[in-house]
This record gives C-alpha cells, structure tokens and sequence, in this order.
C-alpha cells in the first residue's frame, strides 16, 4: 500500500530543495564568474576565525602585525597594507565586507576580470595608505589632535580596495553610471574622513581618489558619445548629495564616540556639552535651586533615545530638503538656504563668544575642551562654503509646486500644532504630578514651544519643568519628534506633486495630429483620460504622459514625424528634467529603443506584442485547430460576429455589456487595471470599433474592441484592447472574435492586427541576451528579474501570461516592447510609478486579498 505524503510536507521539501538550488547557483557563479572574490570571502572568514577575530577583531598583538598605520610601517612591515584587507574589527565590519565583496567585487570581477580587479584593488589600497600616513603627517601641523590619532591608529578591512577598484571600474562605464558613482563615492568617503576621521577613513577616500586616476590606464575610458538629456538634473543631483552629505556628517560625527574628524565638533549640533553625574551632584547638593544645577538635571534628562531622535531630526528635514533639491523645487532650496544661513549665524555666534569675549564658557554650539581658531572656524566654512554653493546653482531650481501647496502645508503643520499642544498640556495635567514641581496650564502651555526645539538649542535656557516619571518623560521626549516627524513626511510629500499645468484643449490638439498624423499601435492610448500632453517645440510632435511620484511616465511611443523622433524624444527629456521629474517611455517600440540606446540610456523589455500581418490570412492547417473550432462552433450554434459603435449601440447591448464587464470586474475582486489596458470609458468612443457575439436572441457572448493605428492619416491597422467574455456564454468566443475581426478587417484593406502586449509577459528564448541589453547595468538586470517574478506572482489574479499564450494561438509575430529611461538608479521610482499607473485606485481590502491570493497559489 502506498501512502501519500502531506500537501504540507511536499511543498516544505519542494522549498528546501528550491533554497538548496540557490546556494548552488551562489557557489557556481562564484566559482565560475568571481573566483578571486569567492577566494578572498573565504579566506577573510577562515582567518578571522583561526584567529578568534570575528566577535571583536585581532588581538592588540596580532593588529600590530597586520594592520596598516605608522606604527606598523615604522616597524618595517612593509606587507600591512595588504595583511589589512583579510580581517576585520569586529564581527559587524565582517558581514559588511561580505556584503561588499558579494554585492560589489564580484560584479566589477565579472565584468573586469579577475587579473584586472586585483590590480586595481591592491594598486588603490597601497597608494591609498600612503597618501594617508602622508595626511597624518601634515594635519599635526594645523591640527595636533587629530594629527596624533591618525598616527597612532591603525586600519584593517576590504573596504578601501574595493571603492579603489570600483572607482577604477567606472573610468570605463557609461556615462550616467560613471558619474553616479563617482559623484556617490568621493561624497560618502569625504563626508566619513571629514567627520569621522579615523585612519581607515582616509585611507578609503585616498584609494578613491587614486581609483578615479589610474582607472583609465587599468580598464581604458569608455567612449563618451552623446551628451545624455538632463543636465540640469545632473547639477540638482550633485547638490543634493553635497546637501545630504553635509547633515548626514554630523549625524555620523554625533553617533560614533571615536569621531575624530576636523568636523567632528558638529557632534554638538546633537548631543550638547556634557554633564558628568558627579558634578551635578554637587551643583545640587548646595544648591537645587540654582540654575546650574537644573541644567544639569536637564542634560541628564536629555541623553535618552526620544531627545537623541529630536537632536537629529533638524539634519533628517535638511535630508528630506535634499530630496527637493533633486527635483529641482524652488522651495526646497530657498528653505535649505535658510538653515545654512542659521548654522552660519550659530558659528559666527560661537567665534564671538570664543575669540572675542574671551568667554571660558561652553558655547551654545559646540563644546571644546581645548578651542583653537582652526577647529572653531571649520564649523563656520561648512554652511559657508554649501550656502555659496546654492546661490551659485540656484538657476538649478525653478520648479513651482502647485498653487497653494505650501499654504496648505502650513495650515496643516499649525493644526498639528494644536494638537500636539493640546496633547501636551492634557497629558501634562493628567500626569503633573510626574514633573518635579506640579506645573500649571498656564505653566505648559508656555513650555509646549521648547518641546518642538531640539535641546542642544536650549542649553542657555532654564527649564521651567524637568520629568521625574516615565507619562511625563514620554510627553517631554517624544512632543517634539513627533512634530519634526510630521513636518518631514508632509514636506516631502510636496515634492511629489506635480505641477498642475495641463491646457484643456490639449487633448484635443493631440487627437487631431495623430488623426492626421503617424503612430504606434498603442498610440490611440495617448487619447485617454489621464494623460498630460507635451508638444514639440515646431508642434509637429507630441509626448503623453503621466507624473507619478515624480517620473513622467508616457503612454507608448511619441507621436509624429519618423524623422522627428530623435529630437522629439530629446526635448521630452530635457522638459521633465527641467520640471524634476525622471523621464521614462513605457511601452515603446524598437524605434525609441534604438534612440534612447543611442543617447545612453538603458531600457527593459516589459511586454510582448503579438501582431497578425494580413493579407494572405487563412486559419488552416493543424496550428490554427483552436481557431477553427471555434468559427465552426460558433456557426453550429447561431452565433454571428457584430461590429458595432458603443456610443450609438442599442441600449440592451449596451447594458449586456457592461453587465459582462462587471461581472468580470466583480470575479476578480480587483479593480480594473488602466494606463495601457481600456475598460468601459475607453470604448466610450465613436472612432474605436467593437466586435461583439450575439446568437439569434440578441444575447451578447463576448466583446473585444479594436483602437485604430495611423499613417500619414489614414488607418493602416487595428489593435485590440478591451476583451470580455459572458462567464456562462459561448466558451470560445474570443477565439472567434479575433478570427472574425481578422477576416473582416483584411477584407477592408487593413495591413495588421495588433493583439497588443500582456504586460509583465514575454516570450522566453534561448538565444542568449539580448543585444540591445549587453551593456544593460546590474541594477537593469535586478529590476528585470523583479518584474519577471512579478508577473509570474501576479498571473493568478490577473493572468498576463495566460493571455499571452492565449494569444499565441493565432500564430502572431512577436514584437518586443521596451521602457526607456536615462537613469537607471532611479528604477526603484519608475516600479513604483508602473505599478500606480496600472492600479492607481486600489483599495486596502483589495490589497490585502491580493496578497491571500498571491500567498494561496
């Protein structure tokens, strides 16, 4: 007797044995494409574990030996710059020197080879750590204190030599990649050498910079080509980095104790002078009523988790502004400006109190136990130097938000104002007997302002009340994160709205030209509701599109001239890069591919076309058995193929239709997907025809609708669009359909049929990668494998590649259809605005029953 295995234990094997394929696969690709780095990951783990440095890194004795630093060197130990890379200093900077060698060398050794990575690693890492013993020694002379612990220091890990390796790998890149990763790089090592400080810092940034040098002489220089659309994006993007760099800074500084970085004082900017417990003590113990003493009871009520969070929420607002800068919104900048003429105003504030007053005191700013010029002024170049950066690039940003945005947000930022006052001084009441003196409303309502303030500010200013229990340290704490909270999110949710500027009669205007004009077969598309219309510069030409969460999504190819397309493709991207936005063509053909390709772009293919050639069309022949069938069927059954126009369609018709529609709509229990796939409205329309099958009752069994395709203003072809079929009616009916329209169609002259594309569905080859794809980036790669397993996860709910093989029945020429952008880092944003423009009314309820489903297959 056989007995059969639980559901439940099958599908675990069938898991695990997935899980095990994977590893597999790692090991594989490791062995065959990576085997310097599978090399060094491995020894890198085996020596730290022989040498019992996972948890807490080398031994003091063993560090002497292995790490690179003055010491090491002094000592003739000439091999430490190398020895270096193989350990790390704690089991933390392990798994992220995995994650760097499995997310970074190896794809640079795939693509440099494994002789060249090693060159360009080891190259980086020797020039970097001498050039950064040459640094320690010249900061003694303007900076001892820091200039002594870059020379006592010492530094182990990959890190340097692979941001060395990488910087030399991008002198070969194509150009936005190229300059994303250098921009990137050279702003994330600066920032961590200026604020944190340490050895290996500098080594790193150094190895950087000798990466971007050489590069060329290890991998050669890739060919420059055209200028890529965008160039004011570009400018709006490296300010945003430098923006983001010079908050994210003191952020570092602040939350590393081993800081020590010329910049390392912005530290203050979160964390404030220190009060030891002793010496608050003794404040108190002679006098607690005296101010001192309840400062310092406030800096110890200030070192938990809630003021740590409102100390950094001013740098995470300036980050969020950043955002804005790269959008290119006018008022993110004119905000940034405003801090840095604050910070610049607070540094000046602290070289007064320190060199003019000859005050011994702790200034509001930063708390210096040893204050020279030099470690004072630093603070003050910094907003400086990004102030004059901004008025230098401020033709960069002017982008306007939509009329009233920012009345409304200050209205809403006053109403939770309100809120969080009226929380505050509620609570506060409910819990006053949690404040060290019992406060009043009054007494609140005046302290509610300084919750909003971070405490580093309020170092100067007696506190009227001090929390002694956990209600009252919750509403003293956490009020102002809250607040700041808030802010940032709807701040930023600002900058997601699009400008508002669509001319009423500009659908009208695109109607007309593509009627007299040439399109795709998606191009009628253009013509629905929710697209904005761009026009060329000689109005021969126009682009619809969509913003959503700030990429200007279009609807298949431009429309006009052939001979226009390069330019008109050209100045579209120029436009959305003038207004913030991230251009992106979404279901284009072949002809936009090979332009963007040209103009450096990368692209994916996201759909299949199927498309019938007419002319000779005859459904025989074994291939065509389905087809057949249903004609035959259809015959024996009474059933005839109807053209109508939905808009003067009888009215029973009419109702049959959208009964069908609903009934489909109500089967999935999502609601229906738009952008590139027509419902009702769409056939809403006295120039798309429709095809429907009735039996000799007038009972409808099916209907598809048919989108005319332009040449030089004449109908050369058809595409389907809307397909529906009545769930207990006549099975094959859009079988028989499309072989009815097909028939017909060629009878009236027409070239082809378009079946149109499944989205998330294509046909899957063997013949390798494809051409236009050779030089696609990893990230490329990552989102087309993401978009894959989305539609493969998708197909039980709406079948995209059901339809796909549906389709292939009628034996159809397959034709790609691509999306385009010039930037593939922003391919995150692009997923996101695909997936809105298909579901962009999708409820809760749907969602969660989108994820039973997905989660039930």
């Amino acid at each position: 007797m056989t007995i059969d295995s639980p559901p439940d234990t099958v599908k675990s094997t069938s898991r695990t044995r997935t899980y095990l394929r994977n590893v597999v696969d790692i090991v594989r690709f490791g062995v065959r494409d990576a085997p310097l780095t599978a090399v060094l990951l491995v020894t890198i783990w085996i020596l730290g574990a022989v040498t019992a440095s996972l948890v807490h890194g080398p031994s003091r004795s063993l560090a002497h030996s292995i790490s690179a630093g003055m010491g090491s060197l002094q000592h003739g130990k000439i091999w430490t710059p190398l020895t270096a890379i193989l350990w790390s200093g704690n089991l933390l900077g392990y798994i992220g020197a995995t994650v760097l060698l499995v997310a970074v060398a190896a794809p640079l050794e795939r693509r440099m080879g494994s002789a060249k990575l090693a060159l360009a690693g080891a190259t980086t890492q020797i020039l970097g750590v001498i050039l950064a013993l040459g640094w320690a020694t010249i900061a003694k002379g303007f900076d001892a204190s820091w200039g002594f612990r870059l020379h006592v220091g010492g530094a182990i890990g990959a890190s340097a030599a692979i941001v060395g390796a990488a910087m030399v790998a991008s002198a070969n890149m194509q150009t936005l990649w190229r300059r994303r990763i250098r921009v990137g790089t050279l702003a994330l090592t600066i920032t961590l050498a200026l604020f944190s400080g340490q050895i290996q810092d500098l080594i790193r940034m150094f190895a950087a910079v000798v990466g971007l040098v050489i590069g060329q002489w290890i991998v050669g220089r890739s060919a420059r080509g055209d200028r890529i659309a965008g160039t004011q994006r570009e400018g709006r993007v490296l300010v945003a980095i430098v923006v983001a760099a010079s908050a994210i800074g003191p952020m570092i500084a602040a939350l590393s104790p081993q800081a020590v970085g010329p910049l390392a004082v912005l530290r203050d900017l979160f964390r404030g002078v220190p009060w030891t417990v002793a010496e608050v003590r003794e404040l108190c113990a002679e006098s607690a009523a005296d101010p001192d003493c309840r400062r310092g009871l406030l800096s110890l009520r200030l070192s938990g988790v809630g003021p740590t969070l409102l100390s950094l929420m001013p740098s995470i607002f300036v980050v969020v502004l950043g955002d804005g800068l790269r959008r290119g919104r006018r008022f993110a900048w004119i905000a940034t400006v405003v801090a840095q003429v604050v910070l610049l105003v607070l540094s000046i504030g602290n070289f007064v109190i320190r060199f003019i007053d000859a005050t011994d005191s702790d200034s509001l700013f930063y708390g210096l136990s040893d204050p020279n010029v030099y470690r004072t002024l630093v603070p003050f170049l910094t907003p400086l130097f990004v102030l004059i950066m901004l008025i230098c690039t401020r033709r960069y940003f002017d982008v306007a938000a939509p009329a009233k945005t920012y009345r409304r947000l200050a209205a809403v930022m006053v109403a939770t104002s309100a809120v969080l006052a009226l929380v505050y001084v509620g609570g506060g009441m409910l819990a006053r007997h949690g404040f060290d003196r019992e406060p009043t409303v009054g007494m609140l309502l005046a302290d509610f302002p300084q919750r909003l303030v971070p405490p580093v500010y309020l170092q100067l200013i007696d506190p009227r009340l001090l929390p002694v229990d956990i209600e009252a340290t919750l509403l003293f704490e956490w009020t102002g994160v809250v607040f700041w909270l808030v802010a940032a999110i709807l701040l930023f949710v600002t900058f997601l709205k699009p400008v508002k500027a669509v001319d009423p009669q500009a659908g009208e205007r695109a109607r007309s030209m593509l009627l007299r004009g040439t399109g795709s077969p998606l191009s009628w598309m253009s013509t629905w509701k929710g697209n904005t219309y761009w026009f060329s510069a000689d109005g021969s030409s126009y682009v619809a599109y969509r913003v959503l969460v700030g990429v200007a999504l279009t609807t298949g190819d431009p429309v006009g001239p052939p001979d226009r397309m390069r330019s008109t493709i050209r100045e579209f991207a120029e436009f959305s890069s003038a207004n913030g936005w991230i251009p992106c063509f979404y279901s284009v053909t072949d002809d936009v591919r090979a332009i963007t390709d040209s103009m450096g772009w990368s692209g994916l293919q996201v759909a299949e076309e199927t498309v019938l050639d007419l002319g000779r069309i005859a459904f025989t022949g074994k291939r065509f058995q389905d087809v057949r069938t249903a004609l035959n069927r259809a015959k024996k059954s009474g059933i005839t193929a109807e053209w109508i126009s939905y808009p003067y369609a009888p009215l029973a018709i009419k109702d049959q239709i959208v009964a069908i529609s609903e009934e489909w709509v109500a089967d999935k229990g999502m609601p229906e997907m738009g952008f590139t796939l027509g419902g009702l409205d769409e056939i809403d329309d006295d120039r798309v025809r429709c095809l429907i099958a009735v039996d000799e009752d007038r009972t409808v069994h099916g209907i598809t609708s048919w989108l005319p395709v332009y040449r030089d203003g004449q109908v050369v072809g058809w595409t389907l669009d809307f397909m529906r079929r009545r769930s207990e009616g006549f099975r094959p009916a859009m079988e028989f359909l499309i072989a009815s329209a097909a028939l017909t169609l060629e009878a009236e002259g027409a070239e082809f049929l378009s079946l149109s594309g499944a989205p998330l569905a294509k046909i899957t080859t063997d013949d390798g990668p494809n051409p236009n794809e050779a030089e696609a980036s990893t990230l490329s790669a990552v989102m087309d494998t993401v978009l894959d397993l989305l539609g493969r996860t998708l197909e039980p709910v709406y079948g995209f590649r059901s339809l796909l093989a549906f389709k292939s029945k009628f034996q159809p020429r397959y034709v790609p259809m691509h999306m385009t952008f010039a930037d593939p880092a922003a391919l995150p944003s692009i997923g996101n605005a695909v997936g809105r423009a298909y579901l962009p009314t999708v409820s809760i309820g749907q969602g969660f029953k989108l994820v039973r489903t997905i989660i039930g297959r």
